[in-house]
């Protein structure tokens, strides 16, 4: 069996559940390998996590659709079940704001998360603004998903006013950080805007958007940062109730 390559004596997670992850191997550019997605599973679990959503990227550079990842993610769990590693593992995906997705939207070929809620996770541009995001939000609303935006700290057009931010809160968005931000794992400008986000109370999901080793060095130490605590302070995170 692979071991993790740390491990925590005391569980420091405050959430059972991680809902972003790229742990699938040869799907995306998360796990290159079986090994190493094992390896990285074992590392959350060491963590404290007890169940893993995980979220493959979907977008018009990996044109995955429901049946690539369901078949990918069916493997998986073999492979753990094999194994004899006991973790609940859920799948989802990650969707990458373009015209494969919306064309996926419109054949409700969609993998969403949290049940009856269907959480939608999805992504931007990290440089470029969308378009019509307004209408993109209407219609994942429309086909009867909950718009959840992965990691909005680090679109940088959203940097320079709190208020742009709260524009797509009003919209119905929900708003997953990810965890290394918090740790500088990005840059100082992602950092500042994740805390202006926590402590304006506009977190709904965390997520440690697992891809590799390097993230999960990051997640550690993230733990232990002065702003962690600060999430669960002024927002309400719904990653345990799903």
């Amino acid at each position: 069996m692979v071991l993790p390559f740390f491990s925590f004596k005391d569980k420091q997670s405050l959430v059972d559940v991680d809902i972003h992850s790229h742990l699938i191997p040869k799907i995306d550019d998360g796990a290159k390998d079986i090994e190493r997605s094992i390896e990285l599973i074992l590392s959350l679990k060491a963590m404290g996590y007890n169940k893993l959503i995980t979220t493959p990227h979907v977008s018009d550079m990996f044109l995955n659709n429901s049946q690539t990842i369901l078949e990918g993610y069916k493997k998986l769990k073999e492979e753990l079940v094999q194994r004899k590693i006991e973790i609940d593992i859920e799948v989802a995906a990650e969707y990458y704001a373009d015209e494969h997705f919306e064309a996926l939207l419109a054949q409700g070929d969609i993998l969403t998360f949290g049940g009856k809620e269907k959480y939608l996770l999805f992504e931007l541009s990290y440089f470029s603004p969308p378009l019509d995001l307004e209408s993109l939000i209407y219609d994942i609303k429309l086909a009867g998903y909950r718009p959840v935006l992965a990691h909005p700290e680090r679109y940088m057009y959203l940097h320079d006013s709190i208020d742009k931010y709260r524009d797509i809160k009003n919209m119905g968005v929900l708003f997953q950080i990810n965890l290394i931000s918090i740790d500088g794992y990005y840059s100082s400008e992602v950092t500042q805007a994740v805390k202006e986000l926590i402590v304006n109370g506009m977190v709904d999901f965390i997520g440690s958007d697992t891809h590799h080793r390097q993230h999960l060095k990051h997640l550690k130490k993230s733990f232990s940062n002065g702003l962690y605590k600060k999430i669960f302070k002024y927002n309400k995170i719904l990653n345990n109730i799903i």
